[in-house]
């Protein structure tokens, strides 16, 4: 009877040494100087993301922890990505950020009509990579070369929108984002438009971007497009502006003086398309260029609110100059 008591007590002690180690495990830690950085990876198992947390003394038991999350139903439901903690949360607030995708995050906004170079030259400004690396690797990088972007690389194929990253992307994480949202619109449907069309991605891109950069009023696009279609057709050239004011880092001469620059952009100088885009479209410029109206237009000029007059002939166009130089003077006036 003496053992068997012995026994009992020795076992209610050991229960009692188990129950106050979770106890104590399930207590944040102290606060820490610095946050700690854990980086939980897409697809690593509960295990391997405890384990991470207890190195980083973030939870003070990996196995309590695990078991917490497993208990909780929520095992299955942790998020990848970067988090930081600043230390003294329980293990239930931990395994909270976790499930909730609380992880560290960089929101970068690209708008439509940037080029590689001012693209760069934002995400340097957010923090995440220097202006000149990303150029490199736009141009001439593994990414580029890995899609066969050729000699020009990735101008005209990252995607202006919303990105979400993490403060530790490098170049090419940054660089896939972007291609890929790009070619996630390339579905069948956009690929058989543009077989009918006769025309390749670049090209279309290439047509996209002049599009992006000559409309300021969405509803013109599809017309705008049209007159380029038209002049392609009779063998005319395009000169567009914009293509006379291109060059890798962005528009840096005024339209008056670029007509008249050397480029191999410059499409008051040859009839077709130039070698590539000359900025990065957005999917409205990207579907004009795919679906232009249908007009018999040759010719435009812009207002002072950025709308544009049409014009069939060169005579047309003419007088459209006329009247709107004779609205600027009004305007002048109006000021002075």
């Amino acid at each position: 009877m003496k053992m068997v008591g012995v026994t009992i007590g020795i076992g209610i002690a050991g229960l009692a040494l188990v129950l106050a180690f979770i106890l104590f495990a399930l207590k944040g830690p102290a606060r820490f100087g610095q946050p700690r950085i854990v980086s939980i990876r897409d697809g690593e198992s509960l295990t391997a993301a405890a384990r991470k947390l207890e190195q980083a003394s973030v939870v003070r038991s990996a196995i309590v922890f695990a078991i917490y999350a497993e208990m909780t139903g929520q095992a299955g439901r942790i998020k990848p990505g970067d988090y930081a903690f600043t230390g003294g949360e329980r293990i239930a607030e931990v395994l909270r950020h976790l499930v909730r995708g609380d992880f560290m995050v960089v929101t970068v906004t690209i708008p439509e009509g940037m080029t590689v170079h001012q693209i760069g030259e934002r995400l340097e400004e957010a923090g995440l990579v220097c202006d000149w690396e990303f150029d490199a690797a736009a141009l001439d990088g593994p990414v580029a070369r890995a899609l066969g972007l050729g000699p020009l690389g990735a101008e005209g194929f990252l995607f202006p929108a919303t990105y979400r990253f993490s403060p530790f992307a490098g170049t090419n994480q940054v660089l896939e984002a972007m291609l890929g949202r790009f070619y996630a619109i390339l579905t069948p449907e956009v690929e058989e438009r543009m077989f009918e069309l006769g025309l390749n991605a670049r090209e279309v891109v290439t047509l996209a971007s002049i599009i992006e950069k000559e409309a300021k009023v969405p509803g013109e696009r599809p017309t705008i497009a049209s007159v380029f279609y038209n002049r392609l057709e009779l063998g005319m050239p395009l000169q567009s502006d914009p293509t006379a004011q291109y060059n890798f880092e962005g528009e840096t001469q005024r339209a008056v003086l670029a007509v008249h620059a050397r480029s191999a952009f410059n499409t008051y100088g040859f009839s077709g398309l130039p070698p590539g885009p000359i900025a990065n479209p957005g999917l409205l410029s990207i579907r004009a260029a795919l679906y232009p109206a249908r007009t018999d237009y040759l010719y435009f000029v812009a207002r002072n609110d950025g709308t544009h007059i049409f014009s069939r002939s060169f005579r047309e166009h003419e007088r459209a100059i006329e009247e709107v130089r004779r609205s600027v003077a009004r305007t002048h006036g109006q000021r002075g």
